[in-house]
């Protein structure tokens, strides 16, 4: 009995600690103590913040902040009074669907969504609007005007003196564009299950601000890896120094310990299996004998001996030099292993091959560069697009099904809620739909989209496009067709359509529980 007890007290202050992070990872940090020991602490400021409904009055002081950041957080915390109105017109097979697309500014949208899907969702992915210096869709309460900005980043001195020249590299929209994505996330973080995920698309522009972000968001031990993602078929000869050729897509989990992230089998990975044998299973063949330099028998002379070809003869691992070899299995495997031995006979006798098969494969970690030859490219998507619209102008920046198909396939299951907030021309749904299609799931898809007109001189406006969503929901029916053509499976092809609207805070709480709840 005393051998079990533990002879110290439970440190409450750590497990404490461990209960905030599980709330509030953001608020999180590490100090060193007086003799050393690296620990966590809570930065009590920013806690304030979390829990507080005004803007706080306190120093920003952690590691990575910029212009706004405390406003941004306050603006992820202020509820509004808003619904989400069915448009039945617009939806497909409304009373049975599970599917949503919503339409709205997804800040809003996701503060809606905070009580009933409170972990909800197993996959998130968003292909946020890259930070190239263009004006921002998303016109957020902590956007300043030049004159407060001036102000918060000590522009001048209290006599008017300037202290630093305002740069691109340190200038107002770097800070608009990680206020704008810091508050979406905060909220964001709330909605994925324990077992969740969410894959951030992104470039080189906002890559490092993006991890920082999201190492404070969902706490820098649930990151997963940093997806390269070779975006370009060929190299741009107009580039300058280099031909960048890909984009990141940043995987962080819920909760490390209990994230869904697949393993492969290795036939994804292994050469192709190019024989069948007699019941339909595919296979590929390998020397039995063992083919490297050091392969010799007086290194492993218990795997020198005979084994009989089909005519009788008996075969000895010669290497071709004429030396003595070795095979790779020992006696009791190729008693046992008789019927995986394939043999041909070449032009110097027998030679024994053993036989592959994916069900005897192990399974391996997905690695963390993805080509374009597996998954597509941009010039893929916009080929996809074209082949839906009869024009690839019709969305200019879509991402190709098959890279997102691949993160939905690695991290979901059954009947799993996908969700996009930034979904564009809903390629998130595309691809859900075809997953499903192929493998019989359930998944149901969130799609979540502003409303942004399209310029009456734009390709999409002249097809008849009014706005984004008219694209993405458009895309929806019309992939839809494609699939059940190419696939002939019957799921599920609808989507209920809400549009964001002024009203009663607990009309939408109303509207979600009924949508969750009735097909249960």
């Amino acid at each position: 009995m005393s051998e079990k007890m533990k002879m110290e007290s439970v440190d409450l202050t750590s497990k404490n600690i461990e209960k905030i992070q599980e709330l509030f990872p953001n608020c999180i940090s590490e100090t060193v103590s007086e003799n050393g020991i690296v620990k966590k602490t809570v930065n009590f400021e920013l806690l304030e913040q979390m829990l507080s409904s005004e803007l706080c009055n306190c120093e920003e002081l952690y590691e990575f902040t910029w212009v706004g950041k405390r406003n941004a957080m306050l603006e992820a915390n202020t509820p509004i009074k808003k619904t989400l109105r069915p448009n039945i017109n617009k939806s497909v097979n409304w009373d049975e669907t599970e599917n949503l697309y919503i339409e709205g500014d997804n800040l809003e949208v996701l503060k809606l969504m905070q009580e009933s899907y409170m972990n909800q969702v197993k996959l998130i992915f968003i292909d946020p609007p890259y930070n190239t210096g263009s004006d921002f869709l998303y016109t957020d309460d902590f956007h300043m005007n030049q004159e407060d900005y001036m102000d918060e980043i000590g522009m001048y001195d209290e006599d008017d003196n300037r202290l630093f020249k305002n740069t691109d590299s340190n200038g107002r929209f770097h800070s608009d564009w990680c206020s704008m994505i810091y508050s979406r996330l905060l909220l964001a973080r709330n909605l994925l299950n324990d077992e969740g995920s969410i894959f951030i698309s992104i470039d080189d522009n906002e890559q490092a601000s993006l991890k920082a972000i999201c190492d404070e968001v969902f706490g820098a031990s649930n990151f997963v890896a940093c997806i390269v993602w070779e975006k370009a078929d060929s190299p741009r000869m107009d580039a300058k120094l280099f031909s960048t050729k890909h984009d990141y897509i940043l995987v962080y989990a819920k909760n490390i310990n209990s994230v869904c992230i697949k393993q492969l089998q290795t036939n994804e990975i292994a050469p192709h299996y190019n024989k069948v044998d007699e019941k339909g299973r595919k296979y590929y063949t390998k020397p039995l004998r063992a083919m490297g330099k050091a392969d010799g028998r007086s290194d492993r002379p218990s795997l020198y001996f005979p084994i009989i070809a089909p005519d009788g003869t008996e075969v000895f691992p010669i290497k071709t030099d004429g030396t003595d070899g070795r095979w790779r299995w020992g006696k009791e495997k190729v008693k046992q292993c008789n019927d995986l031995i394939e043999w041909v006979d070449g032009k110097n006798g027998w030679v024994p091959y053993y036989k592959i098969y994916a069900d005897n494969l192990n399974s391996v970690p997905p690695e963390s560069i993805w080509y374009n030859k597996d998954v597509g490219s941009n010039r893929t998507a916009a080929e996809q697009i074209k082949e839906l619209f009869e024009s690839s102008k019709v969305f200019d920046t879509p991402k190709p099904v098959g890279l997102i198909k691949r993160i939905i396939e690695m991290t979901t299951v059954d009947d799993d809620t996908v969700m996009d907030f930034f979904s564009g021309s809903a390629t998130t749904a595309h691809a859900t739909l075809l997953a499903n299609a192929e493998d019989l799931k359930k998944r149901k898809f969130i799609m979540v989209q502003l409303d942004e007109p399209c310029g009456e001189e734009s390709d999409a406006y002249k097809a008849g496009f009014k706005n984004i969503c008219d694209i993405g929901e458009e895309r929806i029916r019309r992939a839809t067709n494609k699939i059940k053509q190419d696939k002939g499976m019957d799921i599920d092809y609808g989507f209920r359509v809400l549009e964001l609207a002024d009203s009663n805070m607990k009309d939408v709480n109303k509207i979600l529980k009924v949508l969750i709840t009735e097909k249960k």
